[in-house]
């Protein structure tokens, strides 16, 4: 009797394992990781490769500006996401290439 417990319990942990698993591929989630929750917008730190995320309808803190247009990191390795990261907005609101580390 123990054994079918055992086998019982098991089966159900794994087809409910399984359930999970197609629940997650099937409901559209991308893989790709955004840069800021849906209800955020990520903004630059002046003269630095530093960022930060916003809510939406806020300005950007002391420190900090928007992206400019058309070069906006969404996503974690997207092309602007790599490409701020050798690269900041100095205090004259130029782009910059960043100092080496």
């Amino acid at each position: 009797m123990r054994t079918t417990n055992r086998t019982r319990a098991l089966t159900l942990t794994l087809l409910a394992a399984a359930a999970v698993a197609a629940a997650l591929l099937t409901a559209g989630c991308s893989l790709n990781e955004a840069i800021c929750s849906s209800d955020h917008y990520p903004v630059a730190a002046v003269g630095s490769t530093g960022r930060d995320c916003v809510p939406d309808g806020q300005e950007p803190p002391a420190g900090y500006v928007r992206f400019p247009e058309g070069k906006v990191p969404e996503h974690v390795g997207d092309e602007w996401d790599l490409y701020w990261n050798t690269h900041m907005i100095d205090k004259a609101g130029a782009i910059v290439e960043a100092p080496a580390e």
